[in-house]
């Protein structure tokens, strides 16, 4: 009878205990009412380590629940490297799910930005801060590549395209990764090109002048010829890269922004590329074409008229001018 009671009373107990087992972890499991976020993981992470980030970040209630509860769910013990969304919105299984989920946010770098701007897309996508992207491609010292690196900046290095780039994946890595895609896009199967510095100078003036890929090479060929001839590039996207802004010009800013990339007032190149050229832009400028252009002006259409003489750029301006009439 003894035993009988002892039965009893341990199943009613065991009952007890289980139901209030169950009401605080459903309770330590429950929204915590903050807001969302992310979190980066570098290397592989115990799972038990990351939710105690997220409880003391205040994204869950209990990271021993939490961690209970993946452990029936037969959840990985291990959290990949990767960026995971958190949240205090849905309660702590939304995040337990989340952290078998890394983010994957396609992000395109375009051809025609220079790093500044891309800087700003990398921020506007959670990637890494502006300033902490401009500070990898200006203070390239300590890089190790298969190919060499100026001193200075990275501009015109940085290889175009878009690129699986999560959340909080940090400047050092996006960086990184865009001088892998140089080395494997332009660096090797251009045959490690000679002189890689100047030709990604031209390259990058090519890619922002020319609207037509069958004319970069003629493009390039007239910087070539006023290089030969000593005459002033007067190249309207590099005075805009060194005001770092992208507008309308004025005769005034022609002659009075004091700046080395104003290549109407200096001569040569400018001291470094001015965007991040595609490969159809650097191969124009290792093999430009040949030919005695010496000026070109750009229609509304993408193409440019092309002259030898100024006498004829005059007219090829008489040109561009009606053909921005009948475009109005």
């Amino acid at each position: 009878m003894r035993r009988g009671r002892w039965l009893v009373g341990a199943f009613l107990l065991l009952v007890v205990g289980t139901a209030v087992g169950g009401f605080l972890l459903r309770r330590a499991m429950e929204p915590t009412g903050g807001g969302k976020g992310y979190v980066r993981i570098n290397a592989p992470t115990p799972r038990r380590d990351v939710l105690e980030d997220l409880e003391r970040r205040g994204f869950i209630r209990s990271a021993a629940a939490a961690d209970f509860a993946a452990r029936l769910g037969g959840r990985s013990a291990t959290v990949r490297v990767g960026t995971y969304r958190a949240t205090g919105e849905t309660g702590a299984w939304s995040n337990v799910l989340a952290l078998g989920r890394p983010i994957v946010q396609m992000v395109r770098l375009p051809e025609t930005n220079w790093a500044k701007r891309t800087a700003n897309v990398l921020q506007k996508a959670e990637v890494c801060k502006a300033e902490e992207y401009l500070r990898e491609v200006n203070h390239p010292q300590g890089r190790k590549t298969d190919f060499p690196l100026p001193e200075t900046s990275l501009e015109g290095y940085l290889y175009p395209d878009t690129y699986d780039l999560p959340p909080l994946l940090g400047a050092k890595a996006v960086v990184g990764r865009q001088l892998e895609a140089f080395r494997k896009k332009v660096w090797e199967p251009l045959g490690h090109p000679a002189d890689l510095e100047r030709i990604l100078k031209v390259a990058s003036l090519v890619q922002l002048e020319a609207g037509r890929d069958d004319e970069r090479p003629i493009i390039a060929g007239v910087i070539e010829n006023r290089l030969k001839k000593k005459m002033r590039l007067q190249i309207d996207a590099s005075i805009l890269y060194g005001l770092g802004k992208w507008r309308r010009l004025t005769f005034r800013d022609y002659r009075e922004v004091d700046s080395p990339y104003n290549l109407y007032r200096v001569g040569g190149l400018p001291p470094t590329p001015i965007c991040s050229p595609t490969i159809a832009s650097i191969k124009a400028a290792m093999a430009p074409a040949s030919h005695n252009y010496l000026y070109y002006v750009a229609l509304p259409n993408g193409s440019s008229l092309f002259a030898a003489t100024y006498e004829e750029h005059k007219r090829n301006i008489e040109k561009r001018k009606v053909a921005l009439k009948n475009e109005s």
